[in-house]
């Protein structure tokens, strides 16, 4: 269990979506300091966050961010991207992009904070992960977020002899600016972020945040028919 009352915490992603919703409730739950990072720090909106610049697949800049943060004890992977390339049909780059910003860019920024973390005691990672770790969707993102949820399963294991726990937060369609051209029931991102937190106060090893997310999970045992209904026809 992680105590989020009067700790340090760095939120990756936290001007906007689900990002803004955890800053916020991080702030209702007592957190001591939260830094909000964003590629442009003046979209950072909560007036007692600490805005840091941050691009999560920049080395350097991964690092400037980390020196500014010493004290954290709880680190929020959250910033994604979505860029919707196809398998076959987009330039390469495009197909690379999911993986940097989902993959890699999480990776970056525990390795920064591992040490802090670690300095301090120890303390929590949360990675932000999908439905879609487990539901391909036809593009590189799936395979992103499927990647990440193995990431952290290996990460769970490696750090818990330092005193680092490790949560994954799987959900399906949540309502921010990714899923704004997506016509499908989507959550609302507070509840996300409140399911979140409740995963790392509880030191939950996985958080699935919503009714689709559990479903898909269940399938996972079952024919491939279960989740792809075309393959039956």
């Amino acid at each position: 269990m992680t105590a989020i009352k009067g700790a340090g915490v760095f939120v990756t992603g936290g001007s906007r979506g689900i990002g803004k919703m955890l800053v916020e409730e991080l702030y209702a739950r007592g957190a001591g300091k939260v830094y909000a990072t964003a590629r442009d720090p003046r979209t950072v909106t909560h007036p007692d966050a600490v805005p840091l610049a941050l691009e999560v697949t920049d080395p350097a800049s991964v690092a400037a961010a980390a020196e500014q943060a010493q004290d954290v004890t709880i680190l929020i992977n959250n910033a994604g991207a979505s860029v919707r390339a196809s398998y076959l049909n987009s330039p390469m780059e495009d197909v690379r992009r999911d993986l940097e910003t989902n993959f890699y860019g999480p990776l970056l920024v525990t390795r920064a904070f591992v040490p802090v973390i670690e300095r301090n005691g120890g303390g929590h990672i949360l990675n932000a992960h999908s439905a879609l770790s487990w539901l391909a969707d036809g593009t590189p993102y799936g395979a992103s977020k499927a990647a990440l949820w193995s990431q952290t399963n290996s990460l769970r294991l490696e750090l818990q002899p330092r005193g680092i726990a490790v949560t994954g937060l799987h959900m399906a369609y949540v309502d921010t600016d990714m899923t704004s051209g997506v016509d499908a029931p989507k959550a609302d991102p507070r509840d996300i972020a409140l399911a979140a937190l409740d995963g790392i106060e509880a030191g939950a090893h996985e958080v699935l945040a919503d009714d689709t997310t559990r479903w898909v999970k269940s399938q996972l045992s079952a024919d491939l028919e279960a989740m792809y209904a075309q393959l039956a026809k």
